[in-house]
């Protein structure tokens, strides 16, 4: 803990900047450097984690290789560093109230007033620290969610106040994220939002080291000069951050702005070898200048935010650009997918995924999609509840057990292919009591799931509470539905495969979680493959 070196990264102005971006960045070129850095982010709202939060409200919730339901930021984070994180990288305001409160019940102060200062604080330096006490880190950049000025915030930043102040100097540096608003009308840059917002961050007896400025324009050296004075920052520490195509391209920024150079400089590091970029630089290439264009169709029912499916997004740029391939996602709410329509709405694409969900809502749709895609040969990928839909369907058109069903969806069907897990019947509180995290896998020997792993035992990270029938394993094997992926300890089906089909794979697991930039998920390799094969193979 001594050794290690902290990076604060706060926001201002407004939300949605992309701190995380910022942060993901900032630990690719460190890491590129050969520092051991890991970045965590603090969310200030009380739920415990956002595992139970609608998609809506959060976007996608992440889940990590120990089990924890994370903020959809972790993914950014292991997507550039091409490492896992774990629980210890996400605390919510719930999880420290929530600790906080148990030690007082169990009467660990000695009878003391429980207080936000110190106690809540104190919890809060214990998390930012946590992480330096378990592993050998270099240096560990702290995400703080919300924006400067938030009542909820307020801890974190006093928190963070106490901790730059325990750790010394060179030991810790700030980085602020702020918005330079354009003005069309007077047809000029903005700095007064940003002027305010680091006033209110000294306010709490904060000093911003390093000023990221999120731009539309490029920012001239009189107004990074103007910002430097007024906001009590050196001139090499204003760093442009202009709006990027794409995200991946914004280390490359970073480094050109000097972000890792100010960093290690106000932590009186140094750089021990030139940042080693060249393997990211090929992948914007190809990025940027794919040889094909195909379109993937995207079957789910949280449409209205794309984060909801962020990692399958991801996974689908990281598996299109191996193949030098831009990915045009077609995203099809499942509530308004039928019969009549599905022709018309699926005619275009060369592949089709059936996205995770719970409920109800939007179910025959996507059944629909799954009948479609099988009958016309179409690749298909089905994820957690996209695989159980695809079960569903098969039992329904091609066993001809017309009410077969899930028991999520109709507790009393007479054919309950997919069930509740058998240690998830008592399950009252709904938070964290899923199925989470890495579990095994057993591959089958000569299924096409075995030939794209090139391994007998897989490990994949889970959330589901409903699983695979195997009471009609016979039946679904017996008509082309296969079982190639089980569980080695409770033998829960983890893969179904249609052998009549050319590409055709269930998983229960979330494979998107675990593609990233340099090591894209072979699954989403494979069905890339597969999709670039039935585009060519239609345009003959």
């Amino acid at each position: 803990m001594s050794d290690t070196k902290f990076v604060f990264v706060t926001g201002g102005v407004t939300s949605s900047l992309g701190k995380g971006i910022i942060a993901a960045s900032l630990a690719k070129l460190l890491q590129a450097q050969n520092y051991k850095v890991t970045i965590q982010k603090f969310d200030p709202y009380i739920n415990v984690d956002p595992g139970t939060l609608n998609p809506y409200e959060h976007g996608e919730c992440f889940v990590t290789e120990d089990g924890a339901e994370t903020d959809l930021d972790l993914g950014h984070y292991e997507r550039f560093l091409n490492e896992p994180t774990s629980q210890s990288n996400n605390i919510t305001t719930g999880s420290v109230y929530q600790s906080v409160i148990d030690k007082e019940r169990r009467g660990e102060f000695l009878g003391k007033t429980v207080q936000v200062v110190p106690h809540i604080t104190n919890e809060i330096k214990f998390r930012m620290k946590e992480l330096s006490e378990k592993r050998d880190l270099d240096i560990i950049i702290t995400e703080i969610g919300g924006t400067v000025g938030d009542i909820e915030s307020l801890p974190y930043i006093e928190a963070v106040r106490q901790l730059i102040w325990e750790l010394g100097p060179q030991n810790s540096i700030v980085i602020h994220l702020t918005l330079i608003p354009y003005l069309s009308a007077a047809g000029e840059l903005k700095t007064k939002p940003t002027q305010h917002s680091i006033k209110t961050l000294m306010e709490s007896g904060v000093k911003a080291d390093v000023l990221v400025c999120r731009t539309e324009h490029h920012l001239n050296k009189k107004i990074k000069d103007k910002l430097a004075l007024f906001c009590n920052v050196r001139s090499d520490a204003v760093i442009e951050s202009i709006d990027a195509d794409s995200i991946y391209e914004v280390p490359l920024l970073m480094q050109k702005e000097g972000l890792d150079k100010v960093v290690l400089k106000t932590l009186n590091l140094s750089s021990p070898v030139s940042p080693d970029m060249d393997k990211w630089k090929r992948f914007l290439e190809k990025l940027k200048f794919p040889k094909n264009i195909i379109k993937i169709g995207l079957i789910g029912k949280y449409l209205e935010i794309q984060d909801s499916y962020k990692s399958i997004l991801e996974s689908l740029i990281h598996s299109g650009t191996f193949y030098d391939t831009k990915v045009e996602v077609e995203m099809i709410n499942s509530e308004f997918l039928n019969f009549k329509n599905v022709n018309s709405k699926l005619i275009n694409v060369s592949g089709i995924i059936v996205a995770p969900g719970f409920g109800e809502r939007g179910i025959e749709g996507k059944i629909t999609a799954v009948n479609y895609v099988r009958e016309n040969d179409i690749p298909f990928f089905g994820i957690c509840f996209g695989m159980q839909m695809a079960v569903i369907e098969h039992s329904r058109n091609v066993l001809g057990l017309s009410s077969a069903n899930s028991t999520e969806i109709d507790k009393d069907t007479k054919h309950p292919v997919i069930s509740i897990m058998d240690n998830q019947k008592q399950i009252v509180n709904k938070g964290g009591t899923m199925r989470l995290g890495s579990w095994s896998c057993d591959l089958k020997k000569g299924s096409l799931v075995h030939s794209v792993y090139k391994k007998n035992q897989i490990s994949e990270r889970h959330r589901h509470r409903y699983e695979y029938n195997n009471d009609y394993m016979k039946q679904l094997e017996e008509t082309g539905l296969v079982a190639t992926g089980i569980n080695p300890d409770t033998e829960l089906v983890e893969i179904i495969e249609n052998i009549n089909n050319k590409w055709f794979v269930g998983v229960q697991y979330h494979p998107e979680f675990k593609s990233t930039v340099l090591n894209p998920h072979p699954l989403f390799k494979s069905f890339m493959k597969a999709s670039l094969e039935y585009y060519k193979k239609s345009k003959v």
